[in-house]
Order: structure tokens, then C-alpha cells, then sequence
């Protein structure tokens, strides 16, 4: 049931990004009394948790139905609203720090690790969160009636890069109703018991089954991952059009072994090897420092920038993570903010 707070303090507080980080410290932010406003430049509110992760593993009922009790509970959400960007719907980022008590960047990190080898451009080769993105809010939309995704159905499909998002790729594939799917892993197979040099408490580093490998073993017979491999070169036809990838197998070292080119037939390639941080067409009006691995620089536990009244939290200032973490952030985050504004 709806919970909200019992009084106001008369501060306005706004927060670009509705990913978990900026629903988690909106929730709290908003239960302190605070007047709570979040900016999504989606056109659906949660960010990673509404177009980031397929239905199958997280339903979309489940989302907005929190999204709706933050709502009852008196947070206002702007979706379509893009914060820095420079078309109709944008929002200039000082103006928004000029109209707050304080601004949170939440905006993930969503700049893709690219595989530059020849032929990128052709058409066919596609970053696995466009992949991702784009098959939920077709089935969302129109349960994918309205065909406004990349389909797989009936092409080869090759995933390249593992972890979440590929198994997802992998799975989003096999309901499309691919001929055949191939996961390329660069780092050698893991092995099936903790080595001595990963004693715990360190994370197990051991060969795990994820939900969409066990969906494609059951499919096609067999693991679609294929480990030590990594790409030289899109292939294409006397057309320009993708027929599969050249790949060489490398060694714990990631040098290339010599004579073991092999090409790989694919119609569909997604590339799914992490991300390198976040966008900053909102960052670089404001001069935000930014920490080595391009991050918005913020303490954690402070989560204050360089610049009065801006905060960060989630994977736009810690990298890449999960969702739980960012959750962390985000109610960390809130205190910090709420210290700040009393």
C-alpha cells in the first residue's frame, strides 16, 4: 500500500535516470519529505529494469507496479525527457540545477564496448541493448505485431561476449526462432571446481549454466558457448551483405594462436562485451570530473561531484554492476542528498 510522507520540507530534489539507482534513492529522497521529480529519456519509466532485462526474466507488471506505488506515494516522473540532449524533448541540465535543491545523475552506464575489426559498418551487427531494447518495447507496444525490432527468426545468430546481457541476447534469440546460435567468449572456460588461487571468501571464478545456455542446450544439443575465441574480421558477400565472422583462438594471455582461423556463418552478430561507462552529453556542459575509467567522479559514501548540488550514484559513477548494487547506491546516495539539504 501507498506510504507517503507525513510532511514536506519544501525541497525540491531531481533525479535523471529511472534505472534502480534512481528509484531506489527517489523512494527514500521522498519518503524524507523531500518534493521528488525523475527524469527518464525513455518513453517508459525503470531504465536497465524496463528495456535492460527481457520479460522472461523480469516481468514488466512488477516494475510498474512499484513504479505506480512510488507515484501514490507523491514522486512525479517525466519520461521521454531527455536531460542534456538536443532535440525537442530535451531538458538543459543547468536549468534543471537551477530549478532543484539538488540533482542526482542516475543515467547508468550505457556507452557499449565496440568490436573494431573490419566490416563493423555492415548492416547485421548490432549492440546487444539495441537488440534488447528494441524486441521489449515492440512486445510491449504490440507484442511483436508491429515487427519494430531486429528479428532473429530463421538467421544464424552469433552473440559475442558473455555475462548477463549475452545469456539474455541468447534467450531473446531462441524465442525469435533462430537457426542456430553460437556464443563467442574470449576468456579461456572456466573450470568446474574453485582452483587453489580462488579460495573463499573471493568469488568463485567456475563454469556456470545460465538460463539461456541450458534453453539453447536443450534446443540444439548442445553449450552455445565457445570459449578462447575472439573476432578478426566481419565477413561479407560480393554484395556488402554479412555472411558470418573470421575468428582466431587466443591464449590465456589473449595473443592469437597461429592456424586457428576459422570462419563462422552468421546473419545476425550481437555484440555484448560490456560497457565502458556513461554517456556525457550531460556531463560535459557542467565540467564534471570524471574519474580513470571515464566514470562521473563521486566518492562513494559522499556521492557529491565536483559541481554544488550535483550527486551520482549507480553504475554511471561505480561502472558497470548489478542491479542490487545500484539499489545500494541509490538509497546511499539518498542520505547523502538529504545531509545535504538539512
Amino acid at each position: 500500500m501507498p506510504n507517503p510522507p507525513a510532511a514536506r520540507s519544501g525541497r525540491k530534489v531531481a533525479i535523471v535516470g529511472s534505472g534502480p539507482a534512481g528509484l531506489a534513492a527517489a523512494d527514500q529522497l521522498n519518503q524524507s519529505g523531500h518534493e521528488v521529480t525523475v527524469y527518464e529519456r525513455d518513453d517508459r519509466i525503470g531504465g536497465l529494469l524496463m528495456y535492460g532485462i527481457p520479460n522472461m526474466k523480469l516481468d514488466k507488471d512488477v516494475v510498474d507496479r512499484r513504479i505506480k506505488l512510488l507515484m501514490d506515494e507523491g514522486i512525479s516522473f517525466v519520461a521521454g525527457a531527455d536531460v542534456g540532449g538536443t532535440g525537442p524533448d530535451s531538458i538543459d541540465i543547468k536549468e534543471l540545477i537551477d530549478g532543484n535543491d539538488a540533482v542526482l545523475l542516475a543515467t547508468g552506464a550505457t556507452t557499449p564496448r565496440d568490436l573494431k575489426i573490419p566490416n563493423r559498418d555492415i548492416d547485421g551487427i548490432h549492440f546487444a541493448m539495441d537488440f534488447l531494447r528494441a524486441h521489449t518495447r515492440s512486445l510491449l507496444d504490440s507484442n511483436l505485431k508491429d515487427e519494430a525490432y531486429i528479428s532473429a527468426r530463421d538467421k544464424n545468430v552469433i552473440v559475442i561476449g558473455g555475462g548477463d546481457t549475452g545469456t539474455d541476447c541468447i534467450a531473446t534469440s531462441l524465442r525469435h526462432g533462430c537457426k542456430s546460435l553460437v556464443n563467442f567468449e574470449i576468456m579461456p572456460k572456466p573450470p568446474v571446481d574453485r582452483p587453489p588461487d580462488n579460495p573463499w571468501p573471493l568469488w568463485p571464478k567456475i563454469y556456470r549454466v545460465d538460463y539461456g545456455h541450458e534453453e539453447a542446450t536443450a534446443k540444439y544439443g548442445n553449450d552455445p558457448r565457445e570459449f578462447s575465441v575472439s573476432g578478426k574480421e566481419f565477413v561479407v558477400d560480393d554484395n556488402g551483405k554479412l555472411v558470418g565472422i573470421n575468428t582466431v583462438e587466443v591464449d590465456s594471455n589473449f595473443q592469437e594462436i597461429p592456424g586457428t582461423v576459422k570462419f563462422w556463418e552468421a546473419e545476425l552478430i550481437l555484440l555484448s562485451m560490456g560497457f565502458l561507462g556513461p554517456e556525457h552529453y550531460v556531463s560535459e556542459p557542467l565540467a564534471l570530473e570524471l574519474d580513470q575509467r571515464s566514470n562521473y567522479k563521486a566518492e562513494y559514501g559522499q556521492f557529491q561531484t565536483n559541481v554544488d548540488k550535483v550527486f551520482a550514484a549507480g553504475d554511471c559513477r561505480r561502472g558497470q554492476s548489478l542491479v542490487v548494487r545500484a539499489i545500494d547506491e541509490g538509497r546511499k546516495a539518498a542520505e547523502a542528498i538529504d545531509c545535504f539539504l538539512s
